[in-house]
Order: structure tokens, then sequence, then C-alpha cells
């Protein structure tokens, strides 16, 4: 009798048997441990161990790998790719991402933020866009040094200044200093928060409003009482800024006041 195929040809043992197949893992999906006999569904992955509950509630651990019965095929179980996320389609401060481009070298115009922690703020919700249009954003120390940087940076045509003031209200030492410049190619606006912390919507923190600190007290001392976090020495408030601001994920998570503001400075330095 002749053969259609030679029998003792490679794979010949393997002839007609079932194949494991890679399979990712999912909830919900029913295996059985053929060795044991457990079958049920699965519940959860960690630690390179498969949870399955059978009908009755039970549950036992397996490692990932082949072993497993699906649907009456064998299958090799592998923990799932997670998700690619999506490219993001907005700024942090809610501006929409372009096509990539060269980077801009930077331009004459400059804004100034009063406090090393404004700063960071800005830079973290509004960076993308300062880049974008290439203008840098300089660390102004205090107020009372606002006119001499501004007659130092010599601002005319096409060489903008932007100022952000902490605490810019009626009456106050801020409103007096800024009442003495005068330049069209100046532009110095501010919020009317105590300190940039208070810009950051207080449930963000967990409060249901910024707490009226006495005036005997440091502000952010206070605050930081308020907040349940030590307040004895300036590395405890760094830790608690830097605590604050990872709590802010993008201009939602601020009051308006502060991103209109911004975003005129923004349009001020950047329009030829």
């Amino acid at each position: 009798m002749r053969y259609e195929k030679d029998v003792l040809t490679a794979g010949w043992q393997r002839a007609g048997k079932p194949v494991t197949v890679e399979t990712p893992a999912a909830i919900g999906m029913v295996v059985e441990d053929p060795t044991s006999g457990f079958c049920g569904s699965i519940v959860r992955w960690e630690n390179g161990l498969i949870v399955l509950e059978d009908r009755k509630g039970a549950r036992r651990s397996f490692p990932f790998g082949p072993g497993f019965w699906l649907d009456g095929k064998p299958v090799s179980l592998v923990q799932p790719r997670p998700a690619r996320k999506p490219a993001p389609t907005h700024t942090a401060s809610g501006s929409r991402i372009g096509e990539a481009q060269r980077a801009l070298v930077a331009a004459a115009s400059r804004i100034y933020v009063e406090g090393r922690h404004d700063a960071e703020l800005v830079e973290k919700i509004w960076g993308d866009d300062l880049r974008h249009v290439g203008v840098v954003v300089e660390f102004l120390g205090g107020i009372d040094d606002l006119p001499a940087i501004v007659a130092g940076f010599a601002p005319g045509p096409g060489r903008r200044l932007g100022v952000l003031v902490d605490h810019l209200v009626s009456g106050s030492k801020e409103s007096r200093i800024v009442s003495g410049l005068d330049s069209a190619h100046v532009l110095v606006t501010g919020h009317p928060f105590i300190d940039i912390w208070q810009a950051v919507k207080p449930a963000r923190v967990g409060l249901e409003a910024w707490p009226d600190v006495p005036r005997s007290l440091d502000w952010k001392h206070g605050i930081c009482v308020a907040l349940g976090r030590p307040a004895n020495t300036q590395a405890d408030i760094a830790a608690t800024w830097r605590w604050i601001l990872s709590r802010v994920r993008d201009w939602n998570d601020l009051d308006p006041a502060l991103p209109r503001e911004v975003e005129r400075l923004i349009d001020f330095v950047s329009e030829a």
C-alpha cells in the first residue's frame, strides 16, 4: 500500500494533534486547567498569576503560560498589551496641538512672573504655548524690582514686556508701583490672589475653600496646617507646593482669573 505522504517526515508526531495558540487573557474569559480540572472565569491577574473563579465562587490562581483550555482548544494565556493612549489633541492650557515644527529662536519679547511658584505653574500649563511663539518667561523676584527691570529691558516696537503680578488689587503696594509704569510696549496685569497657590481650585487639594489665614501668621504656613501637612521649615513649604502643583492637570483646575490674565500676556507679547 502506498501512502500519500511520508509518515516519517519531520513533525509526524504532532500530526492531527491540536496546536496551542497564544491568547491574551481577558476579564470574564472562561478557561479550564485540565491538570486540576478547575474551570472558571478570569476575574483578575497580578504578579504573573491569573485568578479564576468557578460557578460556586471558589477562586484559584494559576501562572500565565500554556496548559489552559478555551472552548475545547489548548491555549497559552499571556498578559494583554496595555492599550496605547491616544495622542493628546490639546495642551494643558486648552490650545489645540498643531503639526510639529522646528524650534523657534527666542523672541525679543519677554514675560516676567512674580515668584518662583508662579513661574512653575505658568510653565506647567502654558509652557507649550510659550515655546510655540518663542517667548521666554523670566523670574521676577519681587514687585519692588519691576521699575528697574522695565528700564533695563528698554521695551519698544518688536520688544514687548508682559508682567504677571501677585495680588494686584486697587490700593495695594503692587497697584501703586504698576501705576508708575507708562509704556505702550509694556503690559502689567495680575491676579487677585494672596499667593499663586490660591489660584488652584481648592477642591483639587481636598478643601471646600481656601481658608482665611490670620495676618499674624504666614499665609503659606497657615495653608500647610489647614492641609494637615508639615510646616516647620522652608523645605516643608516647598514640599507642599510641589504636592499642590502635582494636583493641577490643566487650566480647568485653576480659578478662571489666572488663565484669563496669562493668556492676555501671551497675546500681547506675541503680537508683531
